[in-house]
């Protein structure tokens, strides 16, 4: 009898071990399938050159610096017209003239002044368009986190959504060599994060700060890169 019994609850405490081992081994697995669940990558495709040539900011800073770019061109014509001036005047008059000599030294002085006004213009200028690529390439990359944010993006690379040029064969050959030789249409989020920072980019009677919405209009099919 003794031994019917010790025999009974081995064999129970043996089934015990196997369910218990049967139930960590599901949870293992689950766990496991749960962490490559998320460990998986999603990963979307944005054209910045799109971006920038359609962003109506860029644009508009753009433009701005284009106004300021007339006005200076305008002042360093009046100061290039002075020069001409003085060196017309130095021909009605006889060189090593007091008079010749006058005019030789304001020449002089007005060239010095126009070189100093072209060099630090054009330091200027370079400055600027610096400050309007890097202030909207920031903008953009904050956006581009914030939709990959709430669309669980994990990676997004640069691509060109244009199509293939077959007419230039420069072209095409640069088309060719393009890192990304396939994609799905929705990884591409170029026209998302355009709309929505066109619309943030308006006037107040949009609400601002809204989510980056999926764009309805679709990238056109066709060789993509």
């Amino acid at each position: 009898m003794k031994k019917l019994l010790c025999s009974v609850t081995a064999i129970a405490i043996v089934g015990c071990f196997a369910c218990f081992s049967e139930t960590a081994s599901a949870q293992g697995t689950a766990a496991t399938g749960n962490a490559k669940s998320s460990a998986e990558h999603k990963v979307g495709l944005i054209d910045m050159a799109h971006v920038f040539k359609h962003y109506e900011k860029f644009t508009a800073l753009r433009e701005e610096l284009k106004t300021e770019i007339q006005q200076s061109d305008g002042k360093a014509k009046a100061m290039a017209e002075q020069i001409q001036g003085v060196q017309k005047e130095m021909q009605d008059f006889k060189q090593g003239s007091p008079e010749y000599l006058a005019r030789e030294k304001q020449l002089a002085q007005a060239a010095s002044d126009f070189e100093a006004f072209r060099k630090v213009a054009q330091r200027d200028f370079l400055r600027k368009e610096s400050r309007i690529y890097h202030t909207i390439y920031m903008e953009v990359t904050d956006t581009v986190k914030k939709y990959a944010k709430i669309y669980n993006y994990t990676l997004i690379m640069r691509f060109n959504r244009e199509d293939l040029d077959t007419d230039d064969p420069k072209k095409l050959i640069q088309g060719m060599n393009r890192q990304v030789v396939f994609h799905r249409v929705d990884d591409d989020i170029t026209l998302s994060v355009l709309d929505y920072l066109n619309r943030s980019y308006k006037p107040k009677s949009s609400p601002s700060g809204n989510a980056p919405a999926r764009s309805t209009s679709r990238p056109t099919t066709g060789t993509k890169q």
